[in-house]
């Protein structure tokens, strides 16, 4: 295979798409390489850790030669350490691929490409729908900072995505609070759910754009597939039950109050400074008018802010966890919040007013 005179960027564009998801170490030492194939007039890299896989495009026509597979973090490292405009001719003749750009010249080992444990792609569609790109993005924001990490109950640690009727629905908890969040798409879909995994939701956030440019979703069997752009995505999907997540948001809570997401965000920011490192407490005690934000730690160490609101009902002393607090106020992107309590020990409901495409719920926590 040989490629002439083409662009630096031509190439590491499509090499930075797929190569997110290469593990440094693995038992499979091809898993470390990204396969490049000339099909059609282009070049196709593609990359897999055996869960998922992404393909990505490059326009630049290959001279002969069949493909081949060579280290993924080696070639992006290398291409990025070149000058912008830099023009490459690469060369692959047996287990070797040169790289040629100006006065400088790179060998690098390649492995058979016959070798590599590309993921086999169902071609029976369960669903299929199309929306923008920056809805997409914008849905798993909103959603993806409430996910498990290595939770042993394993479903939890993906996104939950529900296709029902006409929206598009993304949900996600650790078992403390739950994120959930509804977006309209064309069509009448009949309902549909799959679990994501964690490192699909995240690798997806790089790779979308935030743009009005389409991403085809299909559902496979046990699989899920994205494709937008020069690039597919192929992850295969989480075998477990999610919680029945209706069950867990609150209804008829009647202490509720309406903030400026800046002020309270800001407020919690410097209140959890002096919280416990180990717990995160933080106290919201709501009265007449007012809302205290209360933190102490080991030392005996105490922050409190006060914020005007507009409640005038009963006086409540509930705790939290502030990161689980923040969480919410930092990826939400409307300029009010509201918040709406039971009792003490009731889950807290957070919504955007006006809008009911979102809920955040928030366990309390004893301080």
């Amino acid at each position: 295979m040989q490629l002439k005179q083409v662009a630096r960027d031509a190439l590491l564009k499509p090499l930075q798409a797929v190569s997110g998801i290469v593990e440094r170490r693995h038992t499979l030492p091809i898993l470390a390489n990204v396969l490049i194939e000339p099909k059609d007039g282009l070049l196709e890299l593609t990359a897999t850790d055996l869960e998922m896989q992404i393909s990505a495009q490059a326009e630049c026509a290959a001279k002969a030669g069949a493909a081949t597979t060579v280290s993924a973090r080696k070639l992006h490292d290398l291409l990025r350490a070149l000058p912008d405009d830099a023009t490459l001719n690469v060369d692959v003749t047996g287990s070797r691929m040169t790289v040629r750009a100006g006065r400088s010249r790179f060998n690098l080992q390649t492995l058979a490409a016959g070798d590599y444990p590309k993921i086999s792609v169902g071609s029976e569609k369960l669903q299929s729908l199309s929306l923008p790109q920056k809805d997409l993005r914008s849905l798993f924001r909103l959603v993806e900072f409430a996910m498990a990490q290595q939770d042993i109950r394993y479903y939890l640690n993906g996104m939950l995505l529900v296709i029902d009727r006409g929206s598009l629905q993304a949900v996600a908890t650790d078992g403390h609070r739950l994120s959930w969040a509804s977006l309209a798409v064309d069509g009448d879909y009949t309902r549909q759910e799959v679990i994501l995994p964690r490192k699909t939701v995240l690798e997806l956030g790089k790779l979308l754009a935030e743009t009005d440019d389409p991403v085809a979703l299909d559902i496979l069997a046990n699989q899920v597939r994205f494709r937008f752009g020069a690039i597919e995505l192929v992850s295969k999907v989480v075998d477990g039950k999610f919680p029945d997540y209706n069950r867990v948001i609150p209804v008829g809570h009647t202490k509720s109050i309406t903030l400026d997401r800046g002020v309270i965000q800001a407020a919690l920011q410097r209140a959890a400074i002096l919280s416990n490192e180990k717990f995160r407490g933080v106290r919201l005690v709501l009265g007449a008018g007012t809302l205290r934000i209360v933190c102490s730690n080991s030392e005996q160490e105490e922050a409190e802010e006060e914020l005007e609101v507009a409640y005038q009902g009963e006086g409540l002393d509930i705790g939290f966890n502030i990161t689980y607090l923040l969480g919410v106020l930092q990826n939400v992107d409307s300029p009010e919040i509201a918040i709406a309590f039971g009792d003490a020990n009731s889950s807290a409901l957070v919504t955007i007013p006006g809008r009911d495409d979102y809920k955040y719920v928030v366990m309390p926590m004893r301080i």
